[in-house]
């Protein structure tokens, strides 16, 4: 399998600078895989990243990518879709990077329906940039910014997706990665805002501050902390306390943000055209 992604790659970025048992390195070869599956134009496909350490991963792909500031890569996809709506575009970012810094640029991205495909790297950390806790970092686990246990509740940033007007959500974690890899797929599929939430181990800045050992530990973890949703439909609320719930968690139609621009400036020209509204002139 790894030589069907090699065409994706640029090889020459390698060896890659995550640690030893992060899972960052299988989010993206899910994401390699769905656009595999799909069979995207490499040329005609463009992945933005913000900063952190899922976002340099923009850095290893062989697509139209871009680097974007902390918190602003859902601000420069949007200008691409707009500018070039034929394309698809995909977000790379985190959990600090999208829901603190860019927390803005996330809610108002979703409420628009823009037609975007963001991979969130879930890891409950600021991995890259010292360790700090996250707005998606769980209450009561450590980070430098909380020796003694993180205080504040976490987003469900699944919920805080679908509350601002995403069309698509699903979630998976990194020991399910066939699920992880389906769910990208359809997020792509999605005329309209997609939001796939990859749980993922970060075992250097937040393994090891809460009594993880390894990479491998957080990964049989995941396995037995996830349930399906399908399953979870048939569970009561005490039993799901602690738990991932992973799967295709949302899904509805609505008008999308691109297509709703273009018409309406195709009606404004059509009426400038026919003498009906007068266009706009500078004094």
């Amino acid at each position: 399998m790894m030589q069907q992604l090699e065409p994706y790659l640029r090889l020459e970025r390698f060896p890659h600078i995550w640690c030893p048992g992060c899972g960052n390195g299988i989010v993206l070869g899910c994401l390699l895989r769905a656009i595999r599956k799909l069979e995207l134009d490499q040329d005609r496909t463009v992945v933005v990243g913000g900063i952190g350490c899922s976002s340099r991963a923009v850095g290893y792909l062989d697509f139209n990518t871009l680097h974007a500031t902390h918190g602003r890569a859902l601000a420069f996809a949007t200008g691409i879709k707009l500018a070039r709506p034929e394309l698809h575009v995909i977000v790379i970012t985190g959990d600090g990077d999208a829901t603190a810094i860019g927390g803005n640029h996330f809610i108002h991205a979703a409420r628009r329906n823009i037609d975007l495909t963001v991979v969130l790297f879930n890891n409950s950390i600021y991995g890259m940039t010292g360790g700090q806790y996250s707005p998606l970092t769980p209450a009561g686990k450590k980070a430098t910014t909380s020796p003694y246990g993180n205080i504040e509740p976490n987003f469900d940033v699944a919920e805080l997706a679908r509350s601002a007007g995403a069309t698509y959500v699903g979630r998976s974690t990194t020991y399910h990665a066939g699920l992880l890899t389906d769910l990208i797929v359809n997020g792509i599929r999605n005329k309209g805002f997609s939001l796939i939430e990859a749980v993922t181990a970060c075992p250097t800045a937040y393994g090891r501050r809460n009594n993880w050992k390894s990479g491998a530990e957080m990964l049989l973890w995941q396995k037995e902390s996830a349930v399906h949703v399908k399953r979870a439909e048939r569970m009561h609320s005490a039993e799901l306390e602690g738990k991932i719930i992973i799967g295709e968690l949302y899904k509805r139609e609505a008008p999308e943000y691109i297509s709703m621009c273009e018409s309406l400036t195709a009606r404004i020209r059509q009426a400038a055209a026919s003498g009906s509204v007068t266009p706009l002139k500078g004094k």
